[in-house]
């Protein structure tokens, strides 16, 4: 898998799926659609400011909340090219690796990762680099099948080209 590269969108705990993707907006399941409100609710600069590439951090519990797939999708469609967090609540884990989005849990580095750093993450070793500050920290690199479901761009992809 190519290295994901970019700035840093950092928060705190508990993020959950409701400030991901706000219960307003999940009468779509447009990608497109659901990207223009990620993060809105916690962050109103987010859909301005992130770039295509660029990683959000999250400490303990990122993603709690409701199981809806919305949120990984809202993420990943505004660019989002991987999750950093200490922890993730167990069903968005699932429902991101399902859809194909990158997700690491490394407290080490979330705790020396500050908002707008610069960050690369190598999928393949799970490596993070903080290039703002010259550390690097060893995430839990994904398994080959997980690897293999992300590059299809998630699990029905994976099965569909088998």
């Amino acid at each position: 898998m190519e290295n994901a590269v970019g700035t840093v969108f950092k928060y705190g705990d508990n993020v959950d799926t409701d400030v991901i993707i706000p219960a307003r907006y999940l009468n779509s399941s447009d990608p497109a659609e659901l990207a223009m409100h990620c993060m809105e609710d916690i962050d109103t600069e987010f859909v301005k400011n992130v770039k295509k590439g660029d990683i959000i951090v999250g400490e303990k519990n990122f993603g709690c909340g409701s199981s809806r797939e919305h949120a990984p999708i809202a993420i990943k469609a505004a660019g989002v090219s991987c999750v950093i967090a200490e922890t993730f609540a167990r069903i968005f884990y699932r429902n991101a690796i399902n859809i194909g989005l990158p997700i690491i849990e490394c407290p080490q580095a979330v705790a020396n990762i500050d908002n707008g750093d610069e960050v690369e993450v190598n999928f393949d070793t799970g490596m993070i680099y903080n290039k703002t500050k010259g550390t690097e920290f060893k995430g839990q690199a994904f398994p080959p099948f997980m690897q293999k479901i992300i590059a299809a761009q998630g699990l029905v992809n994976y099965i569909n080209n088998k």
